[in-house]
């Protein structure tokens, strides 16, 4: 529903004009001249139907509506402030920011940061997620993490994590007449599929000798993560986890894992940087830190 307004310049020569008492001043404030000033003040009592100034000869004085108008716009001129500030107000290079996938920022990442902050408290960081990472764009954020082999052509990678994958379902699906018990089972349920994942339910399938006996293409195709397992929770599927990305969930039973079969993958969340690397004073911080975070996950950093 559209908000019926008064422009925005209006409201400001009101403010300033009941500021100083004067359209005069207002005008210099403004760096408009004292006729503009006048003539935005009329236009907005006419909007308004009301007189918001008593024009005296040499003053202004608010007129009892005038009075109960000033708080509420100074408030909204205040919260604008604010918000500009909030979101606008630290130069981009004061900040620095990491674009990192939507799945792997919520599931990983995000659990993580506040030791980050405990060590860095003065560091300010802004993180942006993506689905599936556009290119490097490095006048916008001084890291990305992604998803894949690796191997970006023009960029440096910095694997972070060394995955396994594993069918993991609502705990509800493990009880009953209909539980999954053999990877037989699964062709009794919706097969729930990460779009961008080379590395996926075929391969899986195989490693547990039932490569054949399922058809891998059906079920549900999501864009994230977080979808499938959504989806996996309330029990509409079996979706396909990575280690990286179902430790909390099965920590706290929201899923569960029907089969110890866990098959290494290639694939992994890489910390990727242009050749240059950033210049950020605070890029070198954070780079360390999030290797350090990798070890004390995965172990030490192996060969790739």
């Amino acid at each position: 529903m559209s908000r019926k307004l008064p422009p925005l310049n209006w409201l400001r020569a009101f403010e300033a004009s009941a500021r100083s008492q004067s359209f005069t001043q207002a005008a210099a404030e403004l760096n408009l001249t004292q006729a503009a000033i006048s003539k935005q003040v009329k236009l907005l009592e006419h909007y308004l139907s009301e007189q918001l100034f008593i024009r005296n000869p040499r003053s202004l004085e608010l007129t009892k509506t005038g009075e109960a108008y000033l708080p509420k716009v100074r408030d909204c001129f205040d919260r604008l402030a604010a918000g500009t500030d909030e979101v606008f107000g630290r130069r981009r290079s004061e900040m620095l920011t990491i674009r990192c996938m939507v799945g792997f920022s919520i599931n990983w990442l995000a659990p993580r940061l506040p030791r980050f902050m405990a060590r860095h408290p003065g560091v300010i960081i802004r993180i942006i997620t993506s689905v599936w990472g556009d290119e490097f764009d490095k006048e916008h954020f001084d890291f990305d993490i992604r998803y894949g082999t690796g191997k970006w052509p023009g960029l440096n990678a910095r694997r972070l994590t060394w995955e396994t994958i594993t069918p993991v379902c609502s705990p509800a699906l493990l009880q009953g007449d209909a539980a999954i018990r053999r990877p037989e089972d699964l062709a009794k349920h919706a097969l729930l599929h990460v779009l961008g994942y080379e590395e996926g339910w075929g391969l899986w399938l195989r490693a547990a000798g039932v490569g054949r006996d399922i058809d891998t293409g059906r079920g549900l195709h999501f864009d994230t993560s977080l979808m499938a397992f959504e989806v996996a929770a309330k029990g509409g599927g079996i979706a396909l986890g990575r280690s990286s990305m179902t430790g909390e969930d099965l920590a706290t039973g929201r899923l569960a894992a029907p089969f110890e079969l866990a098959v290494p993958i290639d694939e992994a969340f890489h910390l990727v940087t242009p050749p240059e690397e950033t210049s950020h004073p605070d890029a070198a911080l954070f780079r360390d830190w999030l290797l350090e975070e990798s070890e004390l996950a995965f172990g030490p950093r192996r060969p790739t």
